[in-house]
């Protein structure tokens, strides 16, 4: 399993996660990123983090993803169906 780790761009601060997960591939580190952001965002009272980007990297130090903060808020539907 690849190793994935979630670092924080705070302004031009970069905070880094030096343990990383093992997760199966890039949708799971998507989603271990919005729960861990979410989490951060609610125990911190979130509004001075929501600028924040979490910078998600592979063992190779490659960004797969970045995930703004702010984004992390928004609903984001489980599956592709239209709902009526």
């Amino acid at each position: 399993m690849p190793r994935y780790f979630f670092n924080t761009r705070i302004g031009k601060e970069l905070l880094l996660d030096p343990e990383g997960e093992d997760l199966r591939d890039p949708d799971q580190a998507w989603n271990v990123a919005r729960t861990t952001i979410r989490e951060l965002l609610s125990a911190e009272g979130g509004q001075d983090l929501l600028g924040a980007i979490m910078e998600v990297s592979d063992e190779e130090g490659e960004i797969v993803l970045e995930f703004p903060f702010s984004e992390a808020i928004l609903d984001f539907p489980d599956d592709s169906a239209t709902r009526h």
